[in-house]
C-alpha cells in the first residue's frame, strides 16, 4: 500500500503498518497538539480501511454527540435515512456492533478500521462514554482479529490523564500509543517542497522558527513569497492565521489553560530555562500535585522540556519553552495586540536587537531538537553519549566566574564536544573579545568539572565561520544548517 502522501512519519506509519499485520484485534489511541497532523496521518495511511469514523464536536452536548453517532452511523451504512438516535452510548456502541456484524463487512479479508477522533469532546459531563468504549471493547472489538480501534484527541491534558498514563481504564486496553510530534526540520523541508514552496534552507529555517514543524501552520505558506513576507502574512496581517491562533491552542487542549498560558510566557522571557520552584514563584502556582500535572501536560504536549543540566541531578532540573511558535507569539504577536499591521512588519524589524535576540533563541531551540543529527555530522552517530547544557555559578572559593556552554555533548569514546550556537545572517566572524569569552568557558569548564577528557571546540551556526586567527585557534569543528538535514 502507498502513503505518498503522507510526508515523513517513519516511525509511525511502521507501527500503523504492525497493526495492519497483526493477527490480533488493535486498540490504538493517538495523541498530540492541536494542528500536529493526527486525523490526516490516520485517514491517509488507512484509507479505504476505515469503516466508520466519528468526529466529537467542541462543547456539544449528550444529545448532541448521539445524534452526531447516528449520522455518522447512517453515512457508514450508506443509507439515505437516519438510523434511530441512541438513548446513551451504549446503545450507540450496540448499533456499531450490529454495523460490524453485516455479513458483507464480516467477509472482508482485511483490516477493518473504527476511527473515533476528537475523543475527549465525545466525553462529555456523566455521559459514560469512556464507560461504554471500554464495554465495547471488552465485549465485542477485542474477539475480533480483523478490527483496528483507533482513538484520538488534541485535548492534551485529557488524552494523557485519561488514557496514555491512566492506571485502569482504556490504558489497559491499548495495544499502542502513539504521540505525534511536529515534523523535524529535514521534514518541514520536504513538505514545503511537495508545496512547490522553493525558498533556500536559511529562509527555512527562519519559517521553522516561527512555526516549527506543525504542518497546518506550514500549510499556510504560498510559492512566490519570501520567508519575511510568508510569516508579515501569515502572523501579524488582521485576517493572518496565526494572528489569533495561541489563545485558541491553548484553550482547547488544556483545562484551565490560563496557568499553562503563564508558564509559557515566563519561559519565553527565559532563555537559558529556569528551576521548577524558581519557576512555580514567578507564576505563583502552588507546588505539589497540579503543579506537576500542568508541568507534565505542557511536556507531553511539546511545548516546554525538562533538562538536567551536564553534570548535575534530577533536583537541579530546569525548564525550558521549546516550542517556536509560543516563543514568536510572546516575543512579537502579544506586542501588536488589536492594533493593525503596519505594511512589512516583519521586514522592517530585520535588524533590530529584539529580533536578534529572538533568533538566538529560536536557533537553540531548532538546535537542540537536531542532537542526533549533530552527532551524525560529528561522525559520532553509533557512539554513546549524553547531551545537555552546562552552567556554572561564581565560585567564591576558587575564585572563577560563572560560566555557562549552550550544548555539551559527553561521548564514550572520553571526549566532550563543546558546542555553542549563534545565528548570523551570514559567516559567524570570532573577534577578539568572543574568542576571550570562549577560553574563559573552557578553562571554567575543565577547572570546576576536573575532567581529564578532550575538549573539543565545536560551533553550531547558520552559515559556518569566516575563518581567521581565532578560529584556527579555538574551533576543532565547525557546524552549520546544512548538517541539520
Amino acid at each position: 500500500m502507498s502513503h505518498d502522501n503522507i510526508v515523513g512519519r517513519d516511525p509511525e506509519k511502521k507501527i500503523l503498518q504492525q497493526t495492519v499485520s497483526s493477527q490480533i484485534a488493535e486498540f490504538i489511541a493517538i495523541y498530540g497538539r492541536r494542528r500536529v497532523g493526527k486525523t490526516f496521518l490516520i485517514k491517509e495511511f488507512f484509507e479505504q480501511q476505515i469503516c466508520f469514523e466519528l468526529i466529537g464536536v467542541h462543547n456539544a452536548t449528550l444529545s448532541q454527540q448521539l445524534k452526531n453517532f447516528s449520522v455518522a452511523l447512517g453515512k457508514a451504512m450508506g443509507l439515505d435515512i437516519q438510523p434511530q438516535i441512541p438513548s446513551s452510548w451504549y446503545e450507540a456502541f450496540q448499533q456499531l456492533v450490529t454495523f460490524l456484524e453485516i455479513a458483507a463487512l464480516k467477509k472482508k479479508p482485511d483490516k477493518k478500521v473504527v476511527f473515533l477522533d476528537e475523543l475527549p469532546w465525545l466525553n462529555t459531563v456523566r455521559s459514560n462514554f469512556v464507560q461504554a468504549l471500554d464495554h465495547f471493547w471488552n465485549n465485542y472489538a477485542s474477539g475480533r482479529k480483523d478490527l483496528i480501534i483507533v482513538i484520538c484527541g488534541s485535548a492534551a491534558s485529557w488524552m494523557i490523564q485519561q488514557i496514555v498514563k491512566a492506571k485502569g481504564g482504556l490504558h489497559n486496553r491499548l495495544t499502542r500509543q502513539i504521540r505525534l510530534m511536529p515534523f523535524t526540520f529535514t521534514e518541514s523541508g520536504k513538505f514545503l517542497e511537495n508545496k512547490n514552496v522553493i525558498i533556500t534552507k536559511m529562509q527555512q529555517a527562519e519559517l521553522y522558527m516561527v512555526m516549527g514543524g506543525v504542518p497546518f501552520y506550514l500549510q499556510q505558506v504560498e510559492p512566490g513569497m519570501s520567508a519575511s513576507q510568508i510569516i508579515d502574512s501569515v502572523c501579524f496581517s488582521s485576517l493572518g492565521l496565526l494572528r489569533t491562533e495561541f489563545s485558541k491552542l491553548f484553550s482547547s487542549l488544556f483545562d484551565k489553560s490560563l496557568r499553562h498560558r503563564k508558564i509559557v510566557e515566563i519561559l519565553a522571557k527565559n532563555r537559558s530555562g529556569i528551576s521548577r520552584s524558581e519557576l512555580l514563584s514567578l507564576t505563583g502556582i502552588q507546588t505539589g500535585g497540579t503543579a506537576s500535572l500542568i508541568l507534565e501536560e505542557l511536556e507531553e504536549s511539546g511545548f516546554i522540556e525538562s533538562r538536567i543540566p551536564w553534570g548535575k541531578n534530577s533536583n537541579d532540573l530546569i525548564y525550558r519553552l521549546n516550542d517556536e511558535f509560543s516563543l514568536f507569539h510572546f516575543t512579537w504577536i502579544t506586542e501588536l495586540g488589536k492594533k493593525n499591521q503596519e505594511p512589512g512588519y516583519w521586514l522592517t524589524r530585520q535588524n533590530s536587537p529584539r529580533r536578534r535576540a529572538w533568533s538566538g533563541y529560536a536557533f537553540e531551540n531548532l538546535v537542540f531538537k537536531h542532537v542526533a543529527q549533530i552527532k551524525s555530522a560529528l561522525g559520532i552517530a553509533m557512539v554513546e553519549t549524553t547531551d545537555g547544557p552546562w552552567i556554572a555559578r561564581p565560585n567564591k572559593e576558587t575564585g572563577l566566574p560563572g560560566a555557562q556552554i549552550d550544548l555539551l555533548i559527553d561521548r564514550r569514546d572520553a571526549t566532550i564536544n563543546v558546542c555553542e550556537i549563534e545565528f548570523s545572517e551570514g559567516p559567524f566572524v570570532i573577534d577578539s573579545k568572543y574568542a576571550s569569552e570562549l577560553r574563559l568557558k573552557l578553562e571554567v569548564f575543565r577547572k570546576t568539572t576536573k575532567t581529564r577528557k578532550n575538549l573539543f571546540f565545536t560551533m553550531i551556526t547558520t552559515f559556518g565561520l569566516t575563518e581567521n586567527a581565532w578560529s584556527r585557534e579555538l574551533v576543532q569543528k565547525s557546524l552549520t544548517l546544512d548538517d541539520l538535514f
